[in-house]
């Protein structure tokens, strides 16, 4: 049987399977050994993990989650092992590895990450060999949701947007300029503040100006990562809830810039599902 994870920083999905069948499907609080200390992971693990299946028949347990770099994917690697030590291979990898493999499968291809941030990579059927570095919401993260709120704000408090939207948008809200800018500069998580923004941007992309908004979020995206791969003959894949939810706008900016389409995904777990049972 095989134990396949797809962690955040919020939940992590686990999926186990036996003879190409799914025996079961299990959720845990986030796993990421960037944010968090070895014994919080193993906490995580021995706790909220374990007691919902048998460790005994698991042959192989495959791990992809954010934050999980060469050098803290051994934080993770070291609670598996010492916790579940008749599982005979335990690999453990970043997130951008499971979109890949989730989109790609054995083939060479383009692979995203779009949600609140966002990430892409260069992947030739085995590992990720080309990575554009994102930098974050501040210096980066074109095509995110964070970006796209911050975009949002922009236009709004700069004249951008009509005046029915911006008074739309606050008072669904309740929220006034002075409410924006203290959530942004003194709250924390403001990137998670920013990507709330897409639920009203989804609702009314009836409004022109919305949807264009959405479409340069991704050209953008496209032509300061995407572009850095030199490679138009490969098809452009997603996963993450920005490429889902507009994917007919993630599919226009590609057309724009003169790339292929590829698959576009909410989640990596059946995706990875199909490679580890090939």
């Amino acid at each position: 049987m095989i134990l396949i994870a797809d962690s955040g920083s919020t939940k992590t999905d686990w999926c186990l399977i036996g003879d190409n069948v799914i025996i079961g499907s299990y959720k845990t609080q986030g796993i990421n050994p960037f944010h968090q200390s070895r014994n919080t992971i193993m906490d995580v693990v021995e706790k909220e993990l374990m007691p919902m299946l048998d460790t005994k028949n698991i042959d192989a347990l495959y791990f992809y989650g954010s934050g999980c770099t060469n050098e803290t994917s051994i934080i993770v690697r070291d609670v598996i092992t010492s916790l579940l030590p008749d599982v005979k291979e335990v690999e453990v990898n970043g997130d951008l590895l499971g979109a890949a493999r989730a989109l790609c499968g054995k083939k060479e291809g383009i692979a995203c990450i779009l949600g609140t941030g966002a990430n892409s990579c260069l992947y030739d059927g085995e590992k990720v060999i080309k990575n554009t570095p994102p930098l974050g919401y501040i210096l980066g993260d074109e095509g995110s949701g964070a970006v796209l709120g911050k975009r949002f704000f922009n236009l709004m408090f700069k004249g951008g947007l009509s005046s029915e939207i911006c008074n739309a948008y606050l008072e669904s809200e309740q929220m006034t300029m002075a409410d924006v800018i203290r959530r942004v500069y003194r709250e924390p998580m403001a990137n998670r503040f920013l990507a709330s923004t897409s639920l009203f941007i989804h609702e009314n992309l009836a409004c022109e100006q919305l949807n264009d908004l959405v479409v340069d979020n991704f050209r953008d995206f496209i032509r300061r990562n995407i572009l850095q791969y030199e490679r138009r003959d490969l098809p452009v894949n997603a996963i993450g809830s920005m490429a889902y939810y507009y994917k007919e706008q993630f599919l226009a900016a590609l057309a724009s810039e003169g790339f292929l389409e590829g698959t576009v995904e909410r989640s990596p777990m059946d995706g990875l599902l199909i490679y580890h049972n090939e």
